[in-house]
């Protein structure tokens, strides 16, 4: 069942955010701006900005700020500043024109030094939702996006969590990610009815605690 489409992914951060019992998942997000990207470059070092609308890793961009300077890396391109002012300039130059969110920057446990993060695909079938499937997805070389249109790699949600982080329980963790995509299936359901199917990402970073990415409505 397909069922209803919501492209926005500040509305659906903002129904999720809505429940404690799933905010301290969520990456600090807000809309883009030059001075929001700024104060979140100071607060946490690196964030990823994306279209408020897309998906399949098109026009992400992770930008940081370190000894250098201010940098941002888009696909194998990295390119660092020696201020805000000419880094932003060059970014806008890599930015689709769409409308951007900033994310906070999640440390993504890795495998021989490639990111790695998780897809849970649910389905509704009659009244009830369904685990379609949970799997890992690990990055292209060189690259920070996993996306497997982009060269990810897929291995199971199993392989992926002990290859990552081999000192954390497997199962515990997978249990916390089916626990928390039934919470937030409850809480999408009520604030977007008509849904029929979902793709959670989900990152668990380099200390093991779990992120929730993004939540797709027509996942591939």
């Amino acid at each position: 069942m397909a069922g209803r489409e919501l492209a926005s992914k500040l509305l659906k951060t903002a129904a999720l955010l809505s429940d404690s019992r799933v905010a301290g998942y969520i990456p600090r997000t807000r809309e883009y701006s030059a001075a929001g990207l700024l104060a979140m470059l100071g607060r946490y070092g690196n964030v990823v900005i994306k279209p408020v609308v897309g998906g399949g890793g098109y026009g992400v961009i992770k930008v940081f700020r370190d000894h250098r300077g201010y940098g941002f890396t888009y696909m194998h391109n990295t390119r660092i500043y020696r201020d805000f002012a000419s880094m932003r300039y060059a970014l806008d130059r890599f930015k689709v024109k769409r409308r951007y969110l900033i994310q906070q920057g999640i440390s993504l446990a890795r495998i021989s030094g490639r990111p790695i993060d998780y897809r849970v695909k649910v389905v509704k079938n009659g009244d009830h939702w369904e685990f379609r499937s949970m799997v890992g997805r690990v990055a292209r070389p060189g690259l920070f996006v996993t996306n497997l249109c982009k060269g990810g790699t897929m291995l199971s949600c199993r392989q992926g969590l002990s290859r990552s982080l081999p000192r954390v329980r497997t199962s515990a963790k997978k249990a916390e990610m089916r626990r928390l995509t039934l919470v937030c299936i409850e809480l999408l359901e009520r604030h977007f009815p008509g849904i029929g199917e979902l793709g959670f990402d989900y990152a668990v970073d380099q200390r093991g605690k779990i992120w929730i990415l993004e939540v797709n409505t027509r996942p591939k």
